[in-house]
């Protein structure tokens, strides 16, 4: 008899083997789930505890407030403008990435246009994706400077004249770092729905034209019902983003001026690094985790019913 035989004969040793394939699964996932409670879940439930202290780092004996911090950040005329003005990005950040992102993917799937042409429209229209968000705000503060490209060209064909301050004026300022997030943001989009649109048979469309359908209904009949699932899940990925954006704000404007462009994410780093307040930071960074939180589980529900 071998000594593999005899191993296979005592008691237990099948339970031993099977307790062994059954965990070692976990074994491969052990490594990324404590990176992850180390890096993400330590972090949440430390400044979650930090939002009912007051100020601590630089308090040595923090002590508990209750619900004092969510009071006085909600009830702060500054957060108040910060929801606002993120409420108004993103919103009119999303809806124009879903635009933009269908009608050139669109473009880029019709029959119309040539391989060397699509060919050079999907590099041109991929770019502003391969930019880090450093360059792109380096990149337009250069262009709508007063004496940038972009005034240059509005004087010159007499649209407008004088050097506008697109980022400094408070009127303006908004709406320009809203148009450049939607520039930077729309090739996601793009690429996702053009992949959505090569994969709808053709037998839908031969269907409609054969029904009598023109050009329009197959749009609202075939194409929107077919990329809807898509759709919904860039659209519930992209307010989780945008409402988060601070890079392409901090770097462009800072918050400015006169908290025209205050973001909740500028707002946070202000309390924080600012004004050292970092209970209150803490608390303003669990505000806009719980909005993140909702969304995210809208968005895991509809993966859930999607599959």
């Amino acid at each position: 008899m071998t000594p593999t035989s005899v191993d296979r004969t005592r008691p237990g040793a099948g339970r031993l083997a099977r307790a062994r394939r059954g965990s070692e699964p976990y074994a491969f996932i052990l490594p990324t789930a404590v990176l992850l409670t180390v890096l993400m879940i330590v972090p949440i439930v430390m400044v979650i505890g930090y939002s009912f202290t007051n100020n601590v780092i630089t308090n040595k004996h923090p002590q508990l407030v209750g619900l004092q911090n969510y009071l006085e950040v909600l009830g702060d005329p500054v957060f108040h403008t910060a929801v606002i003005n993120t409420t108004v990005f993103t919103v009119g950040s999303v809806a124009a990435h879903l635009v933009l992102g269908l009608a050139f993917a669109m473009l880029l799937n019709t029959p119309l246009l040539g391989r060397f042409t699509k060919a050079l429209f999907r590099t041109v229209y991929i770019l502003p994706w391969l930019f880090t968000a450093a360059v792109i705000a380096v990149l337009w503060r250069l262009l709508l400077s007063p004496n940038g490209v972009i005034n240059y060209l509005l004087d010159s064909s007499g649209i407008a004249g004088g050097q506008i301050e697109w980022l400094s004026n408070p009127s303006l300022a908004l709406g320009s770092v809203t148009f450049i997030n939607i520039w930077a943001g729309y090739p996601f989009f793009m690429i996702s729905l053009l992949a959505g649109l090569q994969g709808i048979p053709q037998d839908l469309y031969e269907a409609a034209t054969v029904d009598g359908a023109n050009g329009i209904q197959k749009f609202f009949s075939v194409t929107i019902p077919q990329l809807r699932p898509i759709i919904i899940s860039m659209l519930l990925l992209d307010l989780i983003w945008t409402s988060q954006q601070f890079a392409l704000i901090w770097m462009t404007t800072g918050g400015g001026p006169i908290n025209v462009t205050e973001m909740l994410s500028t707002y946070t780093y202000k309390l924080a690094f600012s004004r050292y307040e970092f209970a209150l930071a803490s608390t303003s960074a669990v505000l806009v985790l719980a909005l993140s939180m909702v969304l995210a589980i809208f968005y895991v529900r509809h993966q859930r019913a999607r599959d």
